[in-house]
């Protein structure tokens, strides 16, 4: 007699051209990852989510139906506004909600959403949980979520939401169980890729942090801006000519480190460069992150340690030292060896601040909450 099959969750990041996926078996705790991949290509030749979709569940479900079962889907939803300060069941409703937050995030909600239609089409009677990059940010302060703007702008919702919370929720959720007298310090962690940003955490609660009404603000990245004078966007509407269109385009697509550099996104291919264009973005980019972490660490009063996260952050070792460098005076020292070698705990003995390297795990982050809020669901 066969075994019946392990409940899994099902963890969906759906983007503009991929799906990225995940499964995890719900055996125990932690949580034991079954499979992972990305679906690629989306939005080419007529390529839709849905069909992204229908690939995932044909991936998932090859060759080893026998073995588990989806149990429960969940999503990275990127803008949770507000009103969604912890996950929750999609229904109509919520739907509706999060459709209606997507000015706020043009470039990321609707493909989450699409995803989110493809999942409920492919497994109807499985329960659809959200987990909200925002989420994490909702215990900061009035002071580091408001703009200097009228009262009744901010309630309006033009305010500092703050993103990648998954992924700084990821690096507190290990620090607590690795190193629990650390997690309960002053860390800023820095989750540093194409998209990037960095955050002043206390205690595993957010203080600060760098991205604010939408993810363009902060970091230089790949091909955002990050911080910008807003005058900058009303001289080229109101000189040049440009639509609403054209200026996020040129802000979202075309500047960061491709803008300053004029040669690519990539941060292997700049740091492997001799030109010139290539040194100014490398040298801006550490700027901007060493200029953000002394900003969050003042917001903290003090830091205790500083975790890199993120594709560069985990990867690109000359650049955490040029960071690390860059910040001596705050009490920060390097261990050249063990950051070259990539290890976890790369500060040297007399470091004041300790300094860690961690692979953030966004989508255990998010099976864990899918497996939590769906069993609730479940029993109403």
């Amino acid at each position: 007699m066969s075994a019946s099959p392990v409940d899994c969750a099902l963890t969906v990041n759906a983007g503009s051209s991929s799906i990225k996926y995940a499964l995890f078996a719900r055996d125990g705790d932690p949580l034991v990852p079954v499979s992972a991949g990305q679906v690629e290509g989306l939005g080419v030749g007529g390529r839709d989510h849905a069909q992204g979709m229908s690939e995932v569940l044909q991936r998932v479900a090859g060759g080893a139906a026998q073995q588990w079962r989806v149990a429960v889907v969940g999503h990275r939803i990127v803008h949770g506004g507000t009103a969604f300060v912890r996950p929750v069941s999609i229904d109509a409703e919520v739907m509706q909600a999060l459709q209606a937050l997507a000015p706020l995030a043009p470039l990321h909600q609707p493909h989450n959403l699409s995803g989110v239609a493809a999942a409920r089409a492919a497994f109807p009677d499985v329960p659809q949980i959200a987990c909200f990059d925002t989420a994490f940010h909702r215990t900061r302060s009035e002071v580091h979520q408001r703009f200097a703007l009228p009262a009744a702008w901010h309630d309006a919702g033009v305010q500092r939401y703050g993103f990648h919370g998954l992924s700084y929720e990821s690096i507190c959720a290990q620090l607590a169980a690795d190193e629990p007298a650390l997690a309960a310090k002053r860390i800023v962690v820095a989750h540093l890729g194409n998209g990037a940003s960095m955050c002043a955490i206390a205690a595993g609660r957010s203080v600060a942090t760098t991205m604010s009404f939408s993810p363009l603000d902060g970091l230089t990245m790949g091909t955002r801006c990050g911080r910008l004078d807003a005058a900058v966007v009303l001289y080229l509407i109101d000189h040049h000519g440009m639509d609403s269109a054209a200026v996020s385009q040129l802000l979202h697509g075309q500047s960061g480190l491709l803008g300053l550099s004029g040669l690519s996104a990539d941060m292997r291919t700049l740091l492997a460069s001799e030109l010139p264009a290539a040194r100014l973005a490398l040298d801006h980019f550490v700027e901007s992150a060493v200029c953000e972490l002394a900003g969050l660490a003042a917001a903290m009063r003090g830091i205790d340690a500083l975790v890199f996260t993120g594709g560069i952050g985990e990867n690109a070792a000359a650049l955490r030292s040029r960071i690390v460098g860059a910040v001596a005076w705050m009490g920060l020292a390097l261990d050249a060896a063990a950051n070259a070698a990539g290890e976890r705990r790369i500060n040297s003995n007399g470091s004041k601040v300790q300094l860690r390297v961690m692979r953030t795990n966004e989508e255990a982050v998010i099976a864990r909450h899918a497996f939590q809020v769906g069993t609730l669901s479940a029993k109403r």
